[in-house]
């Protein structure tokens, strides 16, 4: 027999509209013995919560946050991993705290840029009483000393003077930067310049001009492995405590935008719409509830306007970023915070379900804390993308039966996990403890189909993982069926589905029409559309070692266009290309071993030839260069022609650059190149 969790609550009864109610009022009633003030408030705001100002409601919400927080941990029996993972963030808040009152405000004036470079900063180091440590872990240590100082100022007040010294030498020598420039505490906000979003410099490369990074910012990438994990726990705080938790004041315009006087949005300097997050996210509320070291309630903040906020965030969306008070110097890195808090619960025992279950329950959810009653509507959702996925959920929390339904061929997941047999019967389900059992390696992760655009269309800059993590929203949901393989409008018709019983279709079908580009030899040999180079890339596993895909690519690449998708064709082809020369080179050596070289070698024309000696002769450098200590795979790919952008305007023009320039600096980073003005 199943033990229940804490209150009593079985684990099926998590996936119930009934037992979200019996453990909502298990929640009511807990409140309501902790604080009985607060219990009178959040049921009043439940009652009628439209009668609250915006201010008010935000403030409810902070209040409630811990209380969730303390439920959830007895809930699932981890407070004792709740409070260790608090601990963390506790631990790190005198970086942040250093970094503002002593590094920014003082230490920055404590010398000038020219005076910081005459300085030996090692000297001074030595004056002080610090700990022997590099890193996190000086940084740290020289934070809690200084904020220790400052509550005895005048005890301290030469060491205090040598300090700043330091920092000044850390933040703007040349020597000083070297040594802490990839830390967090000798930092000030860089001012924008719009025109200069990334440092690139120029040189000539093969007759034309191109913008490149300097060397010294170049990132290695080795083929299809996560690009980017999304920073560490203490770059996401540091980001959350850059935060003013403007909501107090009503400018929180990460979250609504920024408007003109007159009424419509703003626009910036590169003539993008300041309309703020699309969901009106509760941005700021939820950074200040991650530095203050309470990371459930900082999720379930999240989760009230982004429950599927595992599809957003970090490398995905930007428009806070863009909208961030911060207009005239680097902006909050919103969608990194939101992603690592996510990261951050999805790691404690039951991440997963706590998680899943803020998508179903949250009192922080005024409007819609559980699931509505029965509608008896029942919905066909035709795409299983972002659109769809995120349609799915809403559709089931406000009661109506949905079936998705998605054009490519949707793998099953394990049974036990995902509560669905492979013909599609329902079964009982185990609650997952370890978020690591989800997780594959992205350059050996199983394609299963579900996600749309985020399947096929997003590089491994995202963590796919999250895709399976979205899935298990949906389908372990009773309300929730999910069939692939089926294209609206061919296997299935309006009449068909109305037919079928359905009281409704929505159609979230955006990303999958083909793009052909009206041009001549736009279908030659050896051009292809980026689109469906990156769909071929990605469906057909091209990419992995196993895989017998035919995608035949050849250097040097260009890549024409300024988009993101050019981007990604630009990161993707560059990628790629090692690990075709290399399965190529592999297979080429087994069938010589098995039927000998000329054998092989027969019924191949000269062109046929030249193509498999030159994938040869480059997968061989590749292989000798890997044997070194430090091997350095871009220098042969740029030897052999690289991968250029050329684009019909300047940089700063192109959408990439507006959008997101992130992208295109990340792009730089492992060796693309751009030409302006083709």
């Amino acid at each position: 027999m199943p033990q229940p969790f804490g209150f009593g609550i079985l684990f099926e009864e998590l996936y119930r509209r009934e037992g979200l109610a019996r453990l909502d009022a298990a929640f009511v009633e807990q409140l309501k013995k902790g604080d009985t003030a607060l219990h009178n408030r959040f049921m009043a705001a439940r009652a009628e919560p439209l009668s609250l100002t915006v201010k008010d409601h935000s403030q409810l919400l902070l209040d409630l946050a811990p209380h969730v927080e303390d439920f959830v941990g007895t809930l699932f029996g981890i407070e004792k991993e709740i409070h260790l993972l608090a601990e963390q963030h506790h631990a790190l808040a005198p970086l942040y705290a250093c970094k503002r009152l002593f590094v920014q405000r003082r230490a920055s004036k404590a010398l000038s840029p020219e005076e910081a470079g005459r300085v030996n900063g090692e000297m001074l180091l030595a004056m002080l009483p610090l700990p022997h440590a590099e890193g996190l872990v000086f940084e740290l240590s020289f934070a809690k000393v200084i904020m220790g100082w400052l509550e005895k100022e005048e005890e301290h007040k030469s060491l205090l003077e040598i300090a700043a010294r330091y920092a000044a030498w850390a933040l703007f020598s040349e020597e000083g930067k070297k040594k802490h420039g990839k830390g967090l505490l000798f930092k000030q906000p860089k001012k924008l310049d719009h025109e200069q979003l990334i440092p690139v410099e120029t040189e000539e490369r093969d007759g034309v001009q191109v913008l490149r990074l300097p060397k010294e910012h170049y990132r290695a990438r080795d083929g299809f492995k996560l690009t980017d994990d999304g920073g560490t726990l203490a770059q996401a705080l540091d980001h959350a405590h850059y935060c003013i938790f403007c909501h107090n004041q009503g400018r929180d315009s990460c979250s609504k935008g920024i408007k003109e006087k007159a009424g419509p949005f703003k626009k910036n300097v590169l003539d993008i719409t300041l309309a703020g997050c699309p969901l009106e996210e509760k941005i700021s509320e939820m950074n200040m509830l991650k530095s203050e070291g309470i990371p459930v309630g900082a999720l379930a903040m999240i989760t009230v306007d982004n429950p599927m906020c595992a599809g957003t965030g970090h490398r995905i969306c930007n428009d806070c970023m863009k909208s961030c008070i911060y207009q005239k110097q680097e902006p909050v890195n919103i969608p990194q915070a939101e992603t690592r808090t996510l990261k951050d619960v999805l790691h404690l025992p039951y991440g997963f379900e706590i998680y899943s279950l803020l998508t179903r329950w949250n009192p922080l959810n005024l409007h819609r804390p559980l699931p509505r009653a029965e509608s008896g509507y029942k919905v066909l959702v035709a795409g299983l993308g972002p659109a769809g996925y995120t349609l799915a959920h809403h559709l089931m929390n406000d009661g109506h039966m949905v079936v998705g339904i998605d054009g490519l061929k949707i793998e099953p997941l394990p049974e036990t996990i995902s509560g669905v047999t492979a013909l599609g019967e329902r079964v009982p389900f185990e609650p997952i403890k370890d978020i690591a059992k989800l997780y594959e390696l992205l350059d050996e992760r199983s394609l299963a189909g579900f996600g749309g655009v985020a399947e096929y269309g997003i590089t491994v800059r995202w963590d796919k993982n999250y895709l399976k993590i979205i899935r298990l929203l949906l389908e372990r949901r009773a309300e929730f069926s999910m069939i692939g393989g089926v294209r609206f409008g061919s296997s299935l018709t309006y009449d068909n589905a109305f037919a079928l019983g359905f009281d409704h279709i929505a159609l979230c079908m955006g990303a999958g029409r083909p793009t052909l580009v009206d041009m001549p030899n736009g279908l030659a040999r050896g051009v292809r559309t980026a689109s469906d180079f990156l769909m071929a890339l990605q469906l057909t596993g091209a990419a992995k070692k196993d895989s017998i895909a035919n995608l035949q690519l050849r250097l040097p690449v260009v890549v024409i266009g300024g988009g993101l998708t050019a981007i990604d064709t630009a990161t993707e082809s560059l990628a790629y290309y090692p690990v075709q020369v290399e399965k190529f080179l592999a297979r080429y050596e087994a069938l010589v071993a098995e039927r000998g070289e000329q054998v092989v070698r027969t019924g191949w024309d000269e062109e046929e030839r030249l193509i498999a000696d030159e994938f040869i002769a480059h997968a061989w450098a590749i292989r000798e260069e890997r044997k070194k200590t430090n091997p350095d795979i871009w220098s042969l790919l740029d030897r052999w022609g690289g991968v250029k952008l050329v684009y019909r305007k300047r940089l700063i023009d192109a959408p990439s650059y507006r959008l997101n320039h992130e992208e295109v600096e990340k792009a730089f980073e492992e060796g693309i190149f751009f030409s302006e003005l083709w």
